[in-house]
C-alpha cells in the first residue's frame, strides 16, 4: 500500500469526488457537538466575557482626598470629582490615615490640599497639590494620574473663568481624541477579539481533521481511493471556511448591535479580508494536522503557534511598540496580527487602505507559504 496520493494522468479532478469529501466532512462536522460550539458558541461568550467583564477603562477608582483647611474652594476641587464617573471619592482627616488606606488598597490614589490651596491655586509657583498614586499596576497609575490631571486642569480653567482671572499656565491642552471619541476600550477589545476568535475557529479545527483520519484508521482507506491530493484538501477545508465565516458574521453582528461598537468602513472590505485571514488559519491549522498523526498533539501545537501568539502578540491588547525588538521581529510571523490592524481600522476609522492593503498582502503571502508547506508534505508523505 503506498504512503502518498496517487495522481495518474488520466486521474483528473472530480468534483463529485471533491462533493463526496465535502458531504462527509460536513457529517463529521454535525455529528460532534465540539465543532459547534467552537464555531458559535465560543465566540458568544467570549465577545461576552470580554466585551462585558473585561475593561482597560479606569472607571469608579477610590481616590482619597485629605483637605488641611476645608474652604468652598476645597469643596469645588473635590465636588469635580463626586461627579465624575471615573472616581469615587473618599476624605481622610490626616495624611497618615489615607496612606494606610492606600496600602490596604481600599483606595488607589491620595489627593492632599494643603493649608495654602486657596492662595496658590492660581500662582505660577509650586502646585497647592499633592498627588500619590499606587504603582503597582503600573498602567492603571497612568491612566489614573492623566485623568487626575486633566480633572485638575479643568477645574483651574473654570475656576479661572468665574473669577474674570486669565489662567496662569504656560501651555494651553486642547485635546481631541480621533476614532474613539468616548475611549471605550470595548470599542477597541471586541474588533480584535474577533480576529482570536476566527483563528480559534480555523486553526484549532483544522489542526485536528488529518490527524483524526489517522487516529481513526480511515487514512488508509483514503489512500488507496482514486481521490487526488487537491481534492482531499479542499473537501476538508471547504466545510471548515464556512463554518469560519459563519462565526465571524456572528461575532461582527454581535459586536455592532449587541456591544454599539461604531463601523465606520466596507462591509465587502471586511468580508474580503476577514476570507484572506480565515484562508491563513486553515492552512495553519492544516498543515499542523498533515505533520501530527494525534489530535491531542495537533491541539496542543494549535494552541501553542496559533491561539496564544494571537492572543499576546497581535497588538488585541498589548501594543506591540512597547515589547522588546526581538518580540516586536517575532510578531512579524503572527497572522494575527495583520488581521488585527485591519479589522480595528475597518471598526473605527473606516477603509484605510494603506493599513489594509499592506496587512492584506502579508496575508495572501502567509497563506500561500502554507499551503505549499502542504502539497510539499503531503506529496512526500502525509504521516
Amino acid at each position: 500500500m503506498t504512503d502518498h496520493f496517487s495522481t495518474p494522468a488520466h486521474n483528473n479532478f472530480s468534483p463529485q469526488r471533491l462533493k463526496g469529501i465535502v458531504r462527509k466532512e460536513s457529517l463529521q462536522i454535525l455529528r460532534d457537538p465540539s465543532s459547534i460550539a467552537i464555531a458559535f458558541v465560543l465566540p458568544v461568550v467570549l465577545l461576552l466575557l470580554f466585551g462585558y467583564g473585561v475593561s482597560l477603562d479606569a472607571k469608579h477608582v477610590p481616590i482619597g482626598f485629605v483637605v488641611e483647611t476645608p474652604d468652598t474652594n476645597t469643596q469645588s476641587f473635590i465636588s469635580m470629582f463626586k461627579h465624575s464617573d471615573y472616581f469615587e471619592p473618599q476624605q481622610f482627616l490626616t495624611t497618615h490615615k489615607a496612606k494606610q488606606a492606600l496600602k490596604e488598597r481600599k483606595i488607589f490614589g491620595i489627593v492632599r490640599l494643603r493649608n495654602d490651596f486657596s492662595d496658590q491655586m492660581l500662582s505660577s509657583g509650586d502646585s497647592p497639590i499633592e498627588l500619590l498614586v499606587n504603582g503597582v499596576d503600573a498602567n492603571q497609575a497612568r491612566i489614573t494620574e492623566g485623568y487626575i490631571l486633566s480633572i485638575w486642569q479643568l477645574w483651574l480653567s473654570r475656576t479661572a473663568q468665574v473669577q474674570g482671572k486669565p489662567l496662569q499656565v504656560p501651555i494651553t491642552i486642547d485635546q481631541r481624541v480621533w476614532f474613539n471619541s468616548a475611549l471605550k476600550s470595548r470599542n477597541y477589545l471586541v474588533p480584535g477579539l474577533i480576529a482570536v476568535i476566527m483563528t480559534l475557529i480555523g486553526a484549532m479545527l483544522t489542526a485536528m481533521v488529518v490527524a483524526r483520519e489517522w487516529e481513526r484508521g480511515t487514512m488508509e482507506a483514503i489512500l488507496v481511493t482514486p481521490v487526488r491530493l487537491s481534492e482531499f484538501l479542499l473537501g476538508k477545508l471547504i466545510p471548515y471556511f464556512i463554518l469560519g465565516m459563519g462565526g465571524m458574521l456572528l461575532s461582527v453582528a454581535m459586536a455592532y448591535w449587541q456591544f454599539d461598537v461604531p463601523f465606520r468602513g466596507s462591509f465587502v472590505v471586511l468580508f474580503f479580508s476577514s476570507t484572506l485571514f480565515m484562508l491563513t488559519c486553515l492552512g495553519l491549522g492544516l498543515f499542523i494536522s498533515t505533520i501530527t498523526r494525534s489530535q491531542f498533539v495537533a491541539g496542543e501545537v494549535s494552541i501553542l503557534v496559533s491561539f496564544l501568539p494571537a492572543f499576546i502578540l497581535s497588538g488585541f491588547i498589548f501594543d506591540i511598540n512597547s515589547m522588546p525588538p526581538v518580540i516586536q521581529w517575532l510578531t512579524y510571523l503572527v497572522p494575527a496580527k495583520y488581521f488585527v490592524a485591519i479589522i480595528q481600522s475597518t471598526f473605527l476609522a473606516g477603509n484605510v487602505w494603506p493599513i489594509i492593503l499592506t496587512n492584506c498582502a502579508y496575508l495572501i503571502l502567509m497563506s500561500l507559504v502554507f499551503f505549499a508547506l502542504i502539497m510539499k508534505k503531503s506529496h512526500k508523505s502525509l504521516e
